[in-house]
């Protein structure tokens, strides 16, 4: 299939109700067709990896047919350089998040990207960075110390940052530090009371909820990672 009879497949699977959520997300109706993610993992999958494709569905502004692109890019071939070109088309954290998780994560050299967006001003540059940073301590397992105690210190400067979008990555990404292990468990709790403490309204929400769930994490037999004790896993415990 091309681009043009992908798009026409994904407006014969369009559902009107999926479609007002999506206007929900902030996204222009003219950008909608109303196709969940579901459906666009499974068409996915009948589509080669195919780069140039990718480039023509994400160039369409449909937002399902960008999330279908980045699902069929070759991540072997995906350059930084590209990313941060596309990256200025993105106008939604489900986008954003969906760009990180599948593709940017898995690129040599991204984590200097962390580091040029967690100062940005543009919304979706920066929620990126922590999204990123969230996604690095879920999945490498390889993470050093100096990494993560820098990663805290951007976590700890960008919190006062007061966008929805912003301080919901940043609080991810607190708290995913946090599960690691016991030590940086202690970490992450030392630097939520100090962001309550401050009174500043973005670090007060970001501490206090990163401490519901941090103060619940419990090392589990089997399991790299902590884990709530009030979920099924670690209820068994």
């Amino acid at each position: 299939m091309n681009s043009n009879e992908i798009i026409n497949e994904l407006k014969k699977m369009s559902d009107e109700k999926y479609k007002k959520n999506i206007i929900k997300l902030g996204i222009p109706e003219d950008r909608c067709i109303g196709v969940s993610t579901t459906d666009l993992r499974r068409l996915a999958k009948s589509i080669k990896k195919d780069n140039e494709l990718a480039v023509k569905l994400w160039q369409s502004n449909y937002h399902e047919a960008m999330l279908l692109s980045v699902l069929i890019m070759d991540k072997k071939s995906m350059t930084l350089e590209y990313i941060e070109e596309i990256m200025k088309d993105v106008i939604s954290w489900d986008l954003c998040d969906h760009l990180c998780k599948n593709i940017i994560i898995k690129i040599k050299g991204y984590e200097n990207l962390i580091y040029k967006w967690c100062d940005s001003d543009k919304l979706y540059y920066k929620r990126a960075a922590f999204t990123l940073i969230a996604s690095y301590v879920i999945h490498d397992k390889k993470a050093d110390d100096d990494t993560l105690n820098k990663m805290l210190q951007i976590i700890e400067k960008n919190s006062d940052d007061d966008r929805e979008h912003v301080k919901k990555a940043v609080l991810w990404a607190l708290k995913e530090i946090g599960k690691k292990d016991v030590y940086y468990k202690e970490k992450a709790i030392e630097l939520s009371n100090k962001l309550v403490s401050s009174g500043i309204k973005s670090k007060v929400w970001i501490g206090n909820n990163a401490l519901k769930e941090l103060n619940t994490l419990v090392k589990v037999e089997g399991r790299t990672r902590l884990i709530s004790n009030k979920s099924k896993m670690g209820s068994n415990v």
